[in-house]
C-alpha cells in the first residue's frame, strides 16, 4: 500500500494558495451574507455598468475637443485601471479584485468575436481591391515601414521576453484605423478631400493588413512546433470562406420568399454559423474572433448585413465592448513604463512611423511632401483593432506589462493628436478654384462640369436623356461625373469609389454590384455615341442624413457647374406620378438649400422610354435668376439640327394685381434679397442677348403672353400640351412673386419644385415629356444671406434698348394661344 501513495511535491510545500468559493448569484440576497458583490454575476453587472457610466462621463467632457469616441473608450479604462482608480486599494478589492479577472476577460473576448464578425459585415474587400495604386503604394509602405520601426524597438526594449512579441509591436503601429478616422475628416469637413479620401483609401487596405497581421500572431504564439499546419489550415478555411461559404449563403438567401424580410429563425442561424466558424479557426490554431471576421466576410446581401447590423450593433458597441476596454485598462500600468523621456522618446518614434512611411511613398507616386505629411499624420489615428493586436500579444503572455502599457499610451497619443492638427492646419477643399458654378455665366466654348446623381436603375434613361439633348461638341466639351448613390448599410463609414470603365470581375453580382455594372455600361454607351464628352462613374456610400451634404462636397470637389438630382417620384403605368423613394426628397431639398452650383431636378414623365434626347424643347419664362439659368441651358441645345426650341415669356397684364416682391427664406433659412428694379435690368438684358443670338435661327421661337391671373397662367400651360413638347425647362422662380404664380405657391405638393414645376408634375397631361427644374447658384455674402450672381456691372446691364420684332410662332402655336393677348408692339419690352 506504501507503493500507491503519491509522491510528495517538497517544493510546494510553502506555497500560499488563496481558494475562493465562488458563487454565480446569492440565493437569498443579503441575508446570507454581508457582501453583494461576492457572486459572480452582481458583480460582474456592476463592473460593466461603472465602465459604461464612466465612456459616457469622458465623451460628454471631450466633446468640446472633438475626439472620437475610441479616445474616451481608452482614457475610461485607463481609469479604471491601476493608473488612476486602481490606486486605491479598497476600491480594487471591492470592484476588480483579481479572482473575477477571468470572468471581465472571457466577456471582453466574447465581445471582441462579435467585433470581428460585425467588421466582416461592413468590410467590401471588392471596392478596398479598386482602389488607385497611389493611395495602394501609400498602404503597403505604411505597413512596411511602420512592422519594421515596431520591430526595432520591441527589440530595444527586449528583456526576456519571447521574440515573438515582435508580430504584435510591430503590428499595433502599422494600424490606421478606418471608422475613427472617418468620423474624424467627417467632423472636419475634410472627408472629401484629395487628401482626406487619400488617407481613407489607404487607412481602408491597412485594415486588412491589420486582420492578416493578428491571425499570423495568434498562429505563431500558439505553437512552436506545428505552425506550418496551422498557417496552411488557417489559409485553407479563408479560402472556403471566400469560394464556396459565401455563395452557399447567397444560394440559401435567394430561396428564401420575397419581400418578406429576414425572420427571426434564419437571422440566428447566421450568428450561430457566426460561432461555429469561431470554433474552427480556434481549433486550427489561430482565434474565434478569426473565424468571426472571416464569416461576416461570407454574408454576400446587403440587406441581411443591415438586418444583422441593426440588431447587434447597438448592444455589441455600446454594451459589450466596454468590457474589452475595461480589460485594457486593468492591464495598463504607467508606473511600468519607466522614466518619463524615455516614454516621450518612444511616443515621438510611433508618430513618426506613419509619417516616415508616406514621405517614402513620395518616390513611388506623385505627392508632395506637404500632402505627405498631411496624410502621414491622418494616417496615425488608430483604432480597436490596434488594441486588439497589443491586447493578443499580452493575453499571450509574450508582452510585459512595459511593453504593452507604452503602446497603449502611444496609441491613446497618437490618435488624440490627430484632431487639433487638423483643426489647425486644415487640407485644402479646393486644388484648383472653382469658378464656374453657374451654367449662365460659363463661355459657350468651355467646358461644363456635370454632376449627375444615380440613385437607383430606373434614374439612368432619364439622366443620359437630358445630357444627350445638351448637344456637347469638341468645342463646348462635357465633363460627366455620374455618381451613384448608394444608402450606407448599418453603421459603416463613408466612401467615395472611382470606378475604371469596361472592368470586369465576378459572374456572381450583388445588386448593388450589378447596378454599378449598368451605370458604367450605359455611360460608356453615352460616351461613345456623343462628340467631346468625357465620363467618370463614382459610387459614393453615405448615410440618408448626410447624403447631401456628401453631394454637394463632390460637386465642389469635381468644380461642377450643374447637379443634376432625379425626382423622387415617377411615372407609372397608369400615368400617375407615384413615389419611388420618398427619403430622396429631403435629401434634394438638402442639395438645393447647400448646392455650391446650379441644382436642376429632372422629372421623368415617359420621355426616357420613348426618345434618346429631347428633340421639341419649351421654356417656360416669368424673371428671375433660375428662369435665366433655364433659358441659358437650354440654349445649349439648339444646335442640333433636328431640335426646336420654344421660349415663352409671361407678362402679367393690366389687370393683373401688382406683387411687391419681399425678403423670404429657403429650405436652408437663408434670406434672399430681391431687386425688383435690378432684376427687371437682368432679364432685359439677358433676353435681350438671345434675341441678337438667336435672330436668324428659325429653330428658336419666343413667344410673350399677356396674362391677367393665375387662372388664365394655368390654362396656357396646359394648352401647351398640344404641342408635344419632350422637354419642359423651367425656374424654381426663387424671389420672384408674380401675379401669374402667387396663388400657386400656397397649394405646391412638391414645393422644392417651385410654383410652375409643381404644376408640371401634378397636373394631368396626356403627352410624355421630361420636366427639368433649375436653381441658380447665388453667391453668398457676407451677412449669412445671398444674392443674385453677378457683379454690379453684370447687374446694371449693357443699357442695350433693343428694338426687336418679336419672332412669331407657327400657325398651330397661333391656335392654341389664340385665347389669349399677345403683347402689343406699342407696349414697353419687360
Amino acid at each position: 500500500m506504501a507503493d500507491l501513495e503519491p509522491p510528495i511535491d517538497t517544493e510546494k510545500l510553502n506555497e500560499k494558495i488563496l481558494c475562493y468559493a465562488q458563487t454565480i448569484y446569492r440565493l437569498n440576497g443579503v441575508w446570507e451574507g454581508p457582501d453583494p458583490l461576492t457572486p459572480i454575476i452582481p458583480l460582474f453587472f456592476v463592473q460593466i455598468s461603472l465602465a459604461i457610466l464612466i465612456t459616457r462621463l469622458v465623451m460628454f467632457a471631450l466633446k468640446i475637443t472633438r475626439q472620437p469616441p475610441f479616445v474616451a473608450e481608452i482614457i475610461s479604462g485607463i481609469l479604471l485601471g491601476p493608473s488612476a482608480l486602481g490606486q486605491i486599494v479598497k476600491y480594487r478589492r471591492q470592484l476588480f479584485p483579481n479572482y473575477n479577472f477571468h470572468v471581465i476577460e472571457t466577456m471582453a473576448h466574447v465581445a471582441l468575436v462579435f467585433y470581428g464578425f460585425l467588421v466582416g459585415l461592413q468590410m467590401d474587400i471588392k471596392s478596398v481591391l479598386r482602389i488607385g495604386i497611389k493611395a495602394r503604394n501609400v498602404a503597403v509602405i505604411g505597413i512596411i515601414i511602420p512592422f519594421v520601426m515596431g520591430t526595432i524597438l520591441f527589440f530595444s526594449l527586449y528583456r526576456d521576453e519571447d521574440a515573438r512579441g515582435f508580430i504584435f509591436y510591430g503590428g499595433a503601429l502599422t494600424v490606421t484605423g478606418f471608422s475613427v478616422l472617418a468620423k474624424i475628416l467627417d467632423k472636419q469637413k475634410i472627408l472629401q478631400t484629395d487628401i482626406g479620401k487619400m488617407a481613407m483609401s489607404s487607412a481602408a487596405i491597412n485594415d486588412i493588413g491589420a486582420w492578416f497581421i493578428l491571425a499570423l500572431g495568434y498562429v505563431v504564439t500558439g505553437s512552436t512546433t506545428n505552425i506550418h499546419w496551422a498557417v496552411i489550415c488557417t489559409i485553407a478555411y479563408a479560402l472556403f470562406c471566400v469560394f464556396y461559404l459565401r455563395r452557399a449563403i447567397g444560394w440559401i438567401i435567394r430561396k428564401l420568399p420575397e419581400g418578406q424580410g429576414y425572420s427571426e429563425f434564419f437571422v440566428c442561424s447566421i450568428l450561430a454559423g457566426m460561432a461555429i466558424s469561431g470554433v474552427i479557426t480556434d481549433a486550427l490554431g489561430t482565434h474565434p474572433i478569426i473565424g468571426a471576421f472571416l464569416f461576416g466576410l461570407s454574408v454576400p446581401n446587403q440587406m441581411l448585413q443591415a438586418a444583422i447590423l441593426d440588431k447587434l450593433d447597438d448592444f455589441v458597441m455600446g454594451f459589450l465592448m466596454p468590457t474589452f476596454f475595461v480589460v485594457c485598462g486593468l492591464r495598463t500600468n504607467f508606473r511600468a513604463m519607466g522614466s518619463i523621456y524615455e516614454i516621450v522618446g518612444y511616443i515621438i518614434l510611433f508618430v513618426s512611423a506613419k509619417i516616415l512611411s508616406t514621405f517614402a511613398a513620395t518616390f513611388f507616386s506623385d505627392m508632395s511632401i506637404k500632402e505627405a505629411l498631411a496624410v502621414g499624420i491622418l494616417s496615425n489615428t488608430k483604432s480597436l483593432m490596434a488594441l486588439i493586436i497589443i491586447e493578443a500579444g499580452q493575453a499571450q503572455q509574450i508582452l510585459n506589462t512595459q511593453l504593452y502599457s507604452l503602446m497603449v499610451t502611444g496609441i491613446l497619443v497618437m490618435t488624440v493628436i490627430v484632431t487639433p492638427i487638423t483643426m489647425l492646419h486644415r487640407p485644402s477643399q479646393e486644388l484648383a478654384p472653382h469658378k464656374r458654378r453657374t451654367i449662365q455665366k460659363a463661355k459657350v466654348e468651355e467646358e461644363l462640369r456635370v454632376l449627375a446623381c444615380i440613385h437607383a436603375a430606373h434614374d439612368i434613361p432619364s439622366v443620359i436623356n437630358l445630357l444627350g439633348s445638351s448637344n456637347s461638341t469638341p468645342a463646348a466639351p462635357i465633363t460627366v461625373f455620374a455618381l451613384q448613390v448608394v444608402e450606407l448599410v448599418g453603421r459603416a463609414s463613408s466612401m467615395l469609389e472611382v470606378h475604371t470603365s469596361g472592368k470586369r470581375g465576378s459572374r456572381s453580382l450583388g445588386h448593388e454590384e450589378a447596378q454599378t455594372r449598368q451605370i458604367i455600361a450605359a455611360f460608356d454607351n453615352y460616351e461613345l455615341r456623343s462628340d467631346g464628352v468625357m465620363v467618370q462613374v463614382l459610387t459614393a456610400r453615405c448615410a440618408l442624413s448626410t447624403m447631401d451634404e456628401d453631394i454637394c462636397n463632390i460637386a465642389k470637389d469635381k468644380r461642377a457647374a450643374f447637379i443634376i438630382l432625379p425626382f423622387h417620384k415617377q411615372r407609372s403605368l397608369a400615368g400617375e406620378m407615384e413615389d419611388v423613394n420618398p427619403e430622396i426628397r429631403a435629401v434634394n431639398e438638402g442639395v438645393l438649400a447647400n448646392a455650391p452650383c446650379s441644382v436642376g431636378i429632372l422629372i421623368d414623365r415617359g420621355l426616357a422610354e420613348t426618345s434618346d434626347y429631347a428633340k421639341n424643347i419649351v421654356v417656360l419664362y416669368f424673371g428671375g435668376p433660375d428662369d435665366r439659368e433655364a433659358l441659358a441651358y437650354a440654349l445649349r441645345m439648339v444646335d442640333r439640327p433636328d431640335t426646336r426650341l420654344t421660349v415663352v415669356k409671361f407678362i402679367p397684364g393690366e389687370g393683373a394685381t401688382d406683387i411687391e416682391p419681399m425678403e423670404f427664406a429657403e429650405e436652408s433659412h437663408v434670406n434672399v434679397h430681391i431687386d425688383k428694379e435690378s432684376e427687371k435690368l437682368l432679364d432685359e438684358e439677358f433676353l435681350n442677348r438671345f434675341k441678337i443670338s438667336t435672330a436668324n435661327d428659325k429653330s428658336v421661337k419666343y413667344i410673350e403672353l399677356l396674362l391677367n391671373d393665375v387662372e388664365e397662367a394655368v390654362k396656357a400651360i396646359k394648352l401647351m400640351d398640344q404641342h408635344n413638347y419632350d422637354l419642359y425647362i423651367v425656374g424654381k422662380g426663387r424671389g420672384i412673386v408674380s401675379p401669374l404664380t402667387a396663388g400657386l405657391v400656397d397649394w405646391c405638393d412638391c414645393p422644392e419644385l417651385g410654383a410652375i414645376g409643381d404644376l408640371l408634375v401634378t397636373s394631368e397631361f396626356d403627352s410624355t415629356f421630361s420636366v427639368l427644374v433649375m436653381q441658380q447658384y447665388v453667391k453668398p455674402i457676407g451677412d449669412g444671406s445671398v444674392n443674385s450672381y453677378g457683379s454690379m456691372s453684370e447687374r446694371i446691364g449693357l443699357g442695350m434698348d433693343m428694338d426687336m420684332d418679336m419672332q412669331h410662332a407657327d400657325s398651330e402655336a397661333g391656335d392654341v394661344f389664340s385665347s389669349f393677348r399677345r403683347r402689343p408692339e406699342h407696349m414697353p419690352r419687360v
